[in-house]
Order: C-alpha cells, then structure tokens, then sequence
C-alpha cells in the first residue's frame, strides 16, 4: 500500500473528480481508502430510540486506483516510488525525485 493515513490525495476519476482531500483511513485488504467530504452517499435512517430518523450523508471509501497523492515538494498529484535507503525505504514522488 503506498498511501498512508494523513497524505493528501486528489480524485482523478468519478462523480468527484479534481477534488482534494486527506486520508482518513486506509483499508489495505479491500484497496480502499475513506475521504472525509468525498464519495458522500445518501441513506434514510429510522429513528430508533432517542436518534431522530431522516436523511443521513455518508462517506463511503474510494478506491486507491481512482485517487493520486499530491506530492508536498511540488503540489502535483504524483504516482509514489520507492527509494532504498541503507536501511530504510523512502516514499519519493515520481515526478520531482523528492522524499515524501
């Protein structure tokens, strides 16, 4: 997986494409991360107890080949590459070869 919590990505495909966001979990078994403000979906909840019923927003997660990181160096949405260190292994923008 080589989007992590807290990046700043920008949909590049479906009903919210250029817009941003920041990561608000991933979900690495499903390739799915959750965007606050994006994929909002309607549902209509009965009122159950002291919750009132009606309309409720929510968003749903999108899946990571639709979104693209947004490189902090050069504000671009990039695809992310590696770079082996001696013993770590950085996340680099592909574009402009900076660590992220």
């Amino acid at each position: 997986m080589k989007l992590k919590k807290n990046d700043k990505i920008q949909i590049m495909s479906g009903k919210d494409k250029g817009r941003k966001g920041k990561i608000e979990k991933v979900f690495s078994s499903k390739n799915q991360v959750l965007v606050p403000g994006v994929n909002i979906y309607k549902k209509h909840a009965r009122a159950r107890g002291q919750n009132q019923g009606g309309i409720i927003d929510i968003a749903k997660p999108i899946a990571i080949a639709k979104v693209a990181l947004i490189c902090p160096k050069c504000k671009k949405p990039t695809r992310v590459g590696y770079r082996l260190g001696e013993k770590t292994k950085q996340r680099i923008c592909r574009k402009c070869q900076e660590v992220i």
